[in-house]
């Protein structure tokens, strides 16, 4: 594979940069370069902006309103983006749920459901943890039972999920159902579409160590779901849940935002003193830095061959397993790195200071208001998307057979 951009795709990084510098609104960009929280208008202002420029599914097929990018244009895309500050895309409607209605959906879903994942009109959260199925995501115990009566076909589920991400914001859930308990666990699964503002939904939410509302439980009680919701055939959505998880976790990897990441590293490094000089000069943490960015190098190698495969009509297999491993290692390394460069700064949590506005001054330098909370907060990506464990049993079956 040749690693160099060609005179044309360095055109089109130049054309993505004057983009950014244009279009990417400075008070986001800070939000994102700060490692602060982003509000619900924040994520749709950019959401709207990518969308108007045709930029916003940049994997989906022109036909359903991609652009119709080269794998390499995209990866050229998100590497920029992640530099410039920009955010990163709420995944569930575009990254998540579009890959599988173009796949698996049928020409009504996808004529009345894509064009809305596009607009903003409709935003998506995950429905499929549950306690006690994580990473045993097959477990899973939510029903849905199917009927008709006077208003046609329907089913009635009936359940609770778990961790349900940015759910407050969501006014459409995609779920894993069990719609056949005799069949084999993976066998009776089905992948629903639910409207929340239905009755017999309740969004509950779960507060993180740091005061953040990011994540939360959603419970069903006799929730009555169309029929024609259903995404493929029933019984068959573990097939349809696996195709997304593997678009999941290679985004998981987050290649841009670990180059990103490295580059305020660095500029860290070299501001901080110790013993009289700068951090990126001291043996040993000089060693890490450079370490990680080697790993980053290889993973960058790694991820151009799995978006080529998926370009050229492929699916990552086990590719994407490694693309997560590796990708949520060295993002919270580099994580780690920072808030250790902050040292003793690094440890009052002030709440305020994860939020843009804030006039208190700062303890000690400006990096270390969030450098311990986005720590923190980022040793999830090791466990979201199938944990890393599991993520090596994959890779143990799908390729050396054990």
């Amino acid at each position: 594979m040749d690693l160099n951009f060609t005179p044309e795709e360095q055109a089109f990084r130049a054309e993505v940069q004057a983009f950014l510098k244009d279009q990417l609104p400075k008070r986001i960009s800070d939000k994102v370069k700060a490692g602060q929280r982003l509000t619900k208008q924040d994520q749709e202002e950019w959401h709207a902006i990518l969308n108007a420029r045709g930029w916003l599914a940049n994997h989906w097929p022109e036909q359903w309103g991609g652009p119709g990018w080269s794998a390499v244009q995209k990866f050229i895309f998100d590497n920029e983006c992640a530099l410039a500050g920009g955010p990163r895309i709420v995944p569930f409607g575009v990254n998540m749920l579009g890959p599988v209605l173009i796949k698996y959906g049928n020409e009504a879903q996808k004529k009345y459901w894509l064009p809305r994942i596009l607009s903003g009109a409709d935003w998506w959260c995950q429905g499929y943890s549950e306690p006690g199925s994580g990473s045993d995501l097959a477990s899973i115990k939510t029903t849905a039972v199917r009927g008709r009566d006077e208003q046609g076909e329907h089913y009635i589920v009936n359940g609770q999920k778990t961790w349900t991400t940015q759910g407050q914001h969501a006014n459409m859930i995609f779920c894993l159902v069990r719609t056949n308990k005799q069949a084999k666990a993976q066998a009776g699964i089905s992948f629903l579409l639910v409207d929340m503002g239905t009755p017999g939904v309740e969004l509950r939410p779960i507060r993180t160590l740091d005061g953040d509302h990011e994540v939360n439980e959603v419970f069903f009680t006799d929730v009555r779901v169309p029929a024609e919701n259903l995404v493929g055939e029933e019984d068959k959505g573990w097939t349809y849940a696996k195709y997304l998880l593997t678009y999941e976790r290679t985004g998981i990897a987050g290649v841009g935002f670990s180059v990103a990441a490295l580059e305020k590293l660095k500029v860290v490094a070299g501001k901080v003193q110790r013993h009289g000089r700068p951090l990126d000069q001291d043996p040993q943490f000089a060693a890490r830095m450079a370490k990680v960015e080697i790993d980053l190098e290889n993973m960058k190698t790694t991820n151009l061959r799995v978006i080529a495969a998926v370009a050229g009509g492929g699916v990552p297999g086990a590719e994407s397993s490694m693309l997560k491993i590796r990708g949520t290692e060295i993002r919270q390394e580099i994580l780690s790195l920072i808030r250790r460069a902050m040292g003793p700064y690094a440890l009052p949590f002030i709440e305020a200071a994860q939020y843009a506005g804030d006039d208190d001054e700062p303890v000690g330098p400006e990096e270390a208001a969030t450098a311990a909370a986005n720590y923190f907060n980022y040793r999830k990506l090791s466990i979201f998307g199938g944990s890393n464990e599991i993520q090596k049993n994959i890779i143990s079956k799908m390729i050396l057979g054990l």
